[in-house]
């Protein structure tokens, strides 16, 4: 069990590093994006084969899969962007607000009733995003774009929720970054007319790109990802979540030790940043508590979202 919960921190610990990566890979975010889910689907495509799993899925479904796709692909090209925009550590900041996010969507989406501490949570962590907005005004930009893209990432958790049921993990997530790299080439003739200052495409990889693309493409996402999946065969979603929600922290930790002092911030920034994320962290505690207190009145109990990072 040990080596299971060490396994978990190391996955998130490299979930942490993909900004680090975003950030040292050359070329803009959309095409970096575009190389990350080509290779990505590709590794995971390597995968069913190897494991010698059923490709096939109803065109409705495959539809749908390749829709949820689309908003991952928006969803790291913001992600990205954010990084660029500000720094790493403001990036983070602002994608600790997925939990914050997912208490807004799933009400709305899932037809579940609100919970009062997540509205409580909430509100706790719009004080922690002042601090950090306040700390930082040069790096407001960046921390929208962040918190947008948080919101993306909540909202395809929240569409996986019935999607994950009827299909093996590994099979959804192929369908889903086939569909991100799908949706950039679609994007490419918009993109490269208006929004390259005439430039064009730069998916011209430097030598060292490639060491960097493999990492995020192969280790962070195709064995990060394949590797949760079977860890949640023998640890608890609560588990899951709560260690999960460490990311911005190892995230944060990794920018200043690799980037030195352009990532060190303000004590408003760090203020604001523990508030958000004692938020998150509690934030489990909480939904685990009122599962137990729900079972108890025999009440349903809605269905655990655990949120990835494919």
């Amino acid at each position: 069990m040990l080596k299971d919960y060490l396994r978990l921190h190391f996955i998130v610990l490299l979930w942490g590093f993909t900004a680090i990566l975003g950030k040292l890979i050359s070329v803009p975010p959309v095409e970096l994006v575009f190389w990350r889910t080509l290779l990505a689907s590709a590794g995971l495509g390597l995968l069913l084969t190897v494991r010698k799993q059923d490709w096939r899925v109803p065109l409705a479904d495959a539809a749908r899969l390749l829709a949820v796709g689309a908003l991952v692909a928006v969803h790291w090209i913001t992600f990205f962007l954010a990084a660029r925009l500000s720094s790493v550590s403001v990036c983070l900041a602002g994608l600790a607000t997925l939990a914050l996010w997912t208490s807004l969507l799933e009400p709305l989406l899932l037809w579940r009733r609100v919970r009062g501490y997540e509205v409580g949570l909430g509100l706790l962590t719009m004080v922690g995003l002042y601090l950090v907005s306040q700390a930082e005004l040069d790096q407001l930009l960046g921390l929208g774009v962040a918190i947008v893209s948080a919101g993306l990432s909540a909202l395809f958790s929240v569409l996986n929720v019935k999607l994950v049921k009827r299909y093996s993990p590994i099979k959804l997530t192929f369908y889903e970054m086939a569909g991100a790299c799908l949706s950039i080439v679609l994007f490419f003739p918009i993109y490269s007319r208006y929004y390259t200052q005439g430039v064009g495409l730069q998916l011209a990889l430097k030598p060292l790109d490639w060491l960097w693309l493999l990492l995020l493409a192969g280790v962070c996402t195709v064995y990060a990802f394949s590797s949760s999946v079977e860890l949640m065969k023998r640890l608890s979603a609560f588990v899951i979540n709560l260690t999960i929600n460490l990311e911005p922290i190892y995230g944060i930790i990794l920018a200043v030790l690799i980037f030195g002092a352009q990532e060190k911030m303000s004590t408003g920034f760090y203020l604001g940043t523990l508030v958000i994320l004692f938020s998150v962290l509690i934030h489990p505690v909480l939904d685990q508590w009122n599962q137990r207190r729900a079972r108890r009145l025999q009440e349903p109990v809605p269905d655990e979202i655990v949120v990835t990072n494919p």
